[in-house]
C-alpha cells in the first residue's frame, strides 16, 4: 500500500475519493475514525492509500486535478 494523500480537509478528501472511485482505482482511507474523534483540533490527518501497482495512476489523477496555482 502506498499513501497518496494526507489531509485534514474533508472536502479535499471527498473529492479525491470521488476521483479514485470514478477511475475504478481501489483505495482505503486510514485514520477516518480517529480523525473524527479528535474533533476540531485536527491532530490526526486522514490518509488515502492505494495498492503499489495503482499508485502511479492514482498520483497522476490527483496531481492532474489540482488547481494550476496549487501546484
Amino acid at each position: 500500500m502506498r499513501e497518496i494523500l494526507r489531509t485534514n480537509d474533508a472536502v479535499l478528501l471527498s473529492f479525491v475519493e470521488a476521483l479514485l472511485a470514478d477511475a475504478r482505482i481501489p483505495y482505503d482511507v486510514l485514520d477516518r475514525h480517529a480523525a473524527s474523534v479528535d474533533g476540531s483540533i485536527l491532530a490526526v490527518a486522514r490518509r488515502i492509500v492505494v495498492d503499489d501497482a495503482d499508485a502511479p495512476a492514482a498520483l497522476e489523477l490527483v496531481e492532474g486535478a489540482r488547481a494550476p496555482d496549487a501546484r
